[in-house]
């Protein structure tokens, strides 16, 4: 009988070793692949995945003005978010930009300026004189917010969303194109000029999408 025992015994030890090396195999309880797995979402999910950044619309702030706007006002519009600066040398943008909006706003499209000085320091002038400038020079005539901080504290929260779904700007007149629901679609730096078939088609592409 002993021989017997034994034989059983080793097949438990067997049997134990090989259901402990399957439960090592899980991909549940691999943090790589699931670290990776949580990065990967799709537009035709449910919702974000938990702690996703929120819509860059989620917001209300203070226009040069110094009114507050609830940017959801927005929301169902195409938005383009720019941030600007009044003594940088791709200021000239301004005039671009403004054509632009000009030519889709009757589309649903609408462009968002946040000036900045925390890129460059290229942003000296305080709201009033940026309002000032940016009409009196390009004829700017959408919405422009007070100046701000994009990419340190206290850090735009509008920007702060902008930064975890894309990522941030490394110059001055980035573009942050976002869809009709208010979510991130696209990144572009200041190298892509207002009129870049690249952006046009971008947003020529969103505008074709109903809310």
């Amino acid at each position: 009988m002993a021989p017997r025992l034994c034989s059983f015994a080793l097949l438990l030890v067997l049997v134990g070793l090989a259901a402990g090396c399957g439960g090592g195999m899980s991909s549940s309880s691999d943090p790589q692949s699931n670290a990776m797995g949580a990065g990967v979402t799709s537009s035709d999910e449910a919702g974000p995945p938990a702690g996703a950044a929120g819509s860059p619309l989620d917001h209300t702030v203070d226009s040069l003005e110094g009114k507050p706007v609830d940017l959801d006002h927005f929301r169902g519009d195409v938005v383009l978010v720019v941030n600007t600066a009044s003594e940088c040398g791709f200021t000239p943008q301004f005039e671009g930009l403004e054509k632009l909006y000009r030519s889709k706003r009757s589309e649903g499209f609408v462009i968002l300026g946040f000036p900045a000085d925390d890129v460059a320091g290229q942003e000296p002038r305080d709201d009033a004189a940026i309002a000032k400038f940016c009409t009196a020079n390009f004829g700017v005539s959408f919405p422009m917010f007070e100046k701000t901080n994009v990419l340190s504290d206290p850090l735009n929260p509008v920007f702060r969303d902008l930064n975890a779904a894309l990522e941030p700007p490394g110059w001055n007149f980035n573009k942050y194109l976002l869809d009709r629901d208010g979510r991130p679609v696209e990144h572009f730096d200041v190298t892509t000029e207002p009129d870049d078939p690249a952006l046009t088609s971008a947003i020529d592409q969103a505008l074709a999408k109903p809310a």
